[in-house]
């Protein structure tokens, strides 16, 4: 398996039935040869710094109803929450002063926040931080809705693709949503001329090697700027809730291939690999991951924002602990650094 290794570090591309077999065959030892290499990799590229980016959830409001997401719209538990625009900008301030100088705005796809309103919004973050990034997660819109956001300043819209297979798409969701539509939105937000970010769930119900195997097809044809990878863990309140979670072992596994794969893409350290083992980031970090997304949402929301269980909101998790993160890096040899950190993919 070492072979098919090296032959994706140095072709940057395998076969559907290379994938197929590499994924099938991950080991601890194998493992450990794809980190090591895919830390070579990121260093050559970016050297060691990590990237940081304030997330900032700002509605738990869905129109959707995933299977495995925990503010589906039918989950009449959770307590719903909307950040008003003086709440926003206030999250900003503090990220600001913090050294944050990118914005991620995430929330559910939820239709109050019209296009008017997320463009004022923007405009105003823009003029209040013109030397920050602003980086959108808000869901699947039309393209003149995602070419009106990018005019009024949006950088960068973050959409994963969850699934590359439409087989196992229709497992996850209900039969209003569809892969061909979201993928179509990641190619709409590309042509507009954000940087983009797809990614997928590691380990979800009905997922097979093959299905991984879709995924990295996907996202190589895509070429995204960034991907965001992270294991699947059930929430209490969704028809998953009884499914097993991913491993971090493999979501480690497939991070790493992916770095191999993209060698200059932007790949997060996920919260949900803090939820799923309390080093799950620095275990990310090792395994080829060059940006933490620690959150500056309101300390009364950030529990709102559920997506699934054990989802951690407090310690390094937290942006005001960025002093702290600052130090577990730098005794890794990494540097925390507060730069936009705009990704080295080529458009």
């Amino acid at each position: 398996m070492k072979t098919l290794v090296d032959k994706l570090s140095f072709g940057h591309s395998l076969t559907k039935s290379d994938w197929i077999e590499l994924i099938s065959s991950q080991t601890p030892e194998l493992s450990e040869y794809v980190f090591a290499q895919a830390r070579e990799v990121r260093d050559a590229v970016y050297g060691h710094e990590i990237y940081i980016r304030g997330l900032i959830e700002f509605t738990n409001y869905c129109r959707n109803d995933c299977y495995y997401c925990g503010i589906r719209k039918s989950n009449q538990n959770t307590n719903r929450f909307r950040l008003t625009p003086d709440e926003i900008l206030s999250c900003c301030q503090v990220g600001y002063d913090l050294g944050f100088r990118t914005f991620v705005l995430q929330g559910g796809e939820d239709g109050y926040f019209t296009d008017e309103r997320l463009i004022a919004l923007i405009r105003q973050i823009k003029k209040d931080f013109p030397a920050c990034a602003v980086t959108l997660s808000a869901g699947e819109k039309s393209h003149d809705s995602y070419q009106a956001l990018f005019e009024a300043g949006a950088d960068r819209y973050l959409l994963r693709h969850e699934t590359a297979s439409i087989s196992h798409y229709q497992k996850l969701h209900p039969a209003s949503l569809s892969a061909s539509h979201r993928q179509k939105c990641l190619y709409d937000l590309k042509e507009i001329g954000y940087q983009t970010g797809a990614g997928m769930m590691i380990g979800s119900p009905y997922q097979t090697a093959e299905h991984l195997a879709e995924d990295m097809l996907f996202l190589k044809d895509l070429m995204p700027h960034m991907i965001g990878i992270g294991p699947f863990i059930p929430h209490h309140d969704t028809p998953f809730a009884k499914e097993a979670s991913g491993t971090i072992e493999q979501t480690l596994f497939i991070l790493g291939l992916v770095r191999l794969m993209i060698p200059e893409v932007l790949l997060p350290a996920t919260t949900a690999l803090g939820a799923i083992r309390p080093d799950g980031r620095k275990l990310g970090i090792l395994a080829g991951a060059n940006v933490i997304m620690p959150n500056l949402s309101p300390s009364n929301t950030r529990k709102h924002y559920h997506l699934y269980d054990n989802k951690p909101f407090s310690g390094l998790e937290a942006a005001e602990h960025l002093a702290e993160l600052r130090i577990r890096m730098k005794e890794m040899g990494y540097t925390v650094v507060t730069a936009r950190g705009d990704s080295k993919v080529l458009s």
